[in-house]
């Protein structure tokens, strides 16, 4: 069996090569249906000798078929892996336009998820998904929301790194996907067909050998002029009358038997697994899932491509005659049965494994090829620690690091800054960055330790015309929901942007100063981004409170912003300065 190939070196030259192979080859296949056809037609008219030539002609037009579309298929993956190297350069660039937004994963009562970019456009779903089929991207926008679950990151990192020390691996599975995995709704009902019994007995084996005999004998006889040809008709309208009884059961084969590139994919992928060889615990307990009761699920793959092929083509021009003369049905049937009772339903899980792979192979990808380089520490107290932090939706280039330590001594931070300063980028750095983690990739940045809590947002709080509720009611909704986890006993970390922005500033400050005072008395700690410089009173009579800020400065007609965390409050703010250079004019 000939393999692909993945190596993505030269790619342009590999592609002229490839495709004018299979021009050779198209011809080639071309004149030996010529020749076979003519060889037919002597066979039955002149000498039974030609058919010899037939049978020969035959397998070689079969081997040039399987070689042309090796060829294509080949072709295929090196297109394939031609784009996945210029959608790396976009990533690595941060171009993300052109990816899936995967907005239709966003849930607006999630407690992060529609705060972070983690879906939507420039999100983190277009930086990290690699995965091609439906239920894979469904798979992965689900992990990206899962709760934070700190005892598993450190194991979750280590089969993360394994993939991404593995590119060529990570580049084939994902290559082959995209070369031949079309999108089906057969899954479901492919599953019913396995569990399904098929009808069995010695008398369709019987058929199984009769019908090729009975058809080569008929024909030998009649072209020696033995029998008249009239017999042949005869035969036929026997086999028409006794295939009936098995044309339902291969009829439903066809319908749900996975098309040959789904289960070409579905194959190839089983096989690149099986050879991989896994350190890590998780990639062996999922390498371990694709085996079908000790065999390996390519190699039933394989033969169920070769029938499922056969099933889905038995109406073919070229396959109807060969069937009505020499019963191939039955030798069909008997082969598929066979099949599905050594494989009962071992194979059931399969798609969903794979599935499961695309996930991988998407964040082994990330870690491969982007700029997450950090260290994951894990402990088991109730704390955060970020050490020179970045955004990884920000070009490298761009991107400002900055570094922060909250814990149950250091539980509120009251983060105040001017305008475009960087306060909610910080605030999703770290929010961002902590998802990565739960997702066993690195940070980006020196370093992350994590607590054992989970996370929580309010930054995004529109209003819904539809449900008649004004921005200020949604915010006030979801800090209910913060107070209620939190009275609940569970270890939060919280990021609050501009808190209460929808009320006067006397009510705002009050009803800010109140929510941080339930806080510190609960197992929640996070930061609370305001304008409202008066909060930052709090630190001196609350010592778990503290005050952050990011500053800007004016000159002239600009101004300017280094977006670097200061301990303490912001001096001065810009709010003024910004309406003057959008054109708004002061008296006085």
């Amino acid at each position: 069996m000939q393999t692909f190939d993945y190596q993505a070196q030269e790619l342009d030259l590999k592609l002229e090569r490839v495709r004018k192979k299979a021009t050779r080859l198209s011809l080639v296949r071309l004149v030996v249906f010529f020749f076979f056809g003519a060889s037919v037609v002597l066979g039955l008219a002149e000498h039974p000798i030609w058919l010899l030539l037939t049978l020969i002609l035959g397998v070689f037009f079969i081997r040039s078929i399987q070689n042309f579309n090796f060829q294509k298929d080949q072709e295929a993956i090196y297109l394939a892996l031609q784009k996945i190297h210029i959608d790396r350069k976009a990533r690595q660039d941060r171009k993300l336009s052109k990816f899936e937004k995967g907005s239709e994963f966003t849930e607006k009562a999630h407690p992060f998820a529609n705060d972070l970019d983690l879906f939507g456009e420039h999100s983190l779903f277009q930086l990290l998904n690699h995965c091609f089929s439906t239920q894979g991207k469904q798979k992965l926008a689900e992990k990206m929301k899962s709760s934070f679950e700190s005892d598993k990151v450190l194991s979750k990192r280590l089969a993360v790194q394994e993939l991404a020390e593995k590119p060529i691996f990570l580049e084939a599975m994902e290559a082959v996907g995209k070369a031949f995995s079309k999108e089906e709704n057969r899954n479901s009902s492919w599953l019913a067909w396995l569990k399904q019994k098929e009808k069995t007995g010695f008398f369709f084996s019987i058929l199984a050998v009769l019908g090729p005999l009975g058809g080569i004998t008929i024909l030998v006889l009649a072209n020696l002029g033995i029998i008249p040809i009239q017999f042949l008709g005869l035969w036929i309208l026997l086999g028409i009358g006794v295939m009936g009884s098995i044309f339902k059961p291969l009829k439903t084969a066809a319908d749900t038997i996975p098309l040959s590139q789904t289960l070409k994919s579905f194959q190839v992928r089983s096989q690149l697994i099986e050879k991989e060889d896994f350190k890590s615990d998780l990639l062996k307990a999922e390498k371990e899932k694709l085996n079908a009761e000790g065999e390996k699920a390519s190699a039933l793959l394989l033969e169920l491509d070769q029938l499922g092929l056969w099933v889905q083509n038995r109406l073919n021009l070229l396959y109807i005659p060969f069937n009505l003369i020499f019963w191939t049905d039955f030798l069909l049937y008997s082969r598929l049965v066979k099949w599905k009772q050594k494989v009962g339903n071992a194979l059931s899980h399969l798609p969903e494994n794979l599935e499961n792979w695309e996930v991988w192979v998407s964040l082994g990808a990330f870690e491969m090829e982007l700029e997450g380089n950090g260290e994951i520490f894990i402990s088991e107290e109730n704390l955060l620690i970020a050490d020179e932090i970045n955004h990884p939706l920000i070009v490298p280039q761009k991107s400002i690091p900055n570094s922060i330590n909250l814990d149950q001594t250091r539980q509120v931070v009251v983060l105040t800054g001017a305008n475009m300063s960087g306060k909610t980028t910080f605030m999703r750095t770290l929010g961002i960055n902590c998802v990565l983690a739960n997702l066993g990739l690195s940070p980006f940045g020196k370093s992350l330790t994590l607590g054992s809590f989970q996370l929580f947002t309010s930054m995004r709080n529109s209003d819904n015309l539809g449900e008649s509720v004004s921005s200020f009611y949604a915010e006030l909704s979801r800090i209910k929901s913060l107070i209620d986890r939190l009275d609940s006993g569970e270890k939060v970390f919280f990021l609050l942007d501009e808190i209460l922005k929808g009320t006067n500033t006397e009510d705002r400050i009050s009803g800010s100063r109140a929510l941080i005072g339930q806080i510190l008395e609960t197992q929640g700690f996070g930061i609370i981004s305001t304008h409202d410089v008066e909060l930052a009173e709090l630190a001196k009579v609350e010592p778990k409170v503290l005050n952050f800020s990011f500053h800007s400065e004016i000159q002239d007609q600009t101004i300017l912003f280094d977006y670097l965390l200061k301990e303490g409050p912001c001096p001065s703010f810009n709010a003024h300065k910004l309406m003057e250079l959008m054109g708004i004019r002061f008296s006085g």
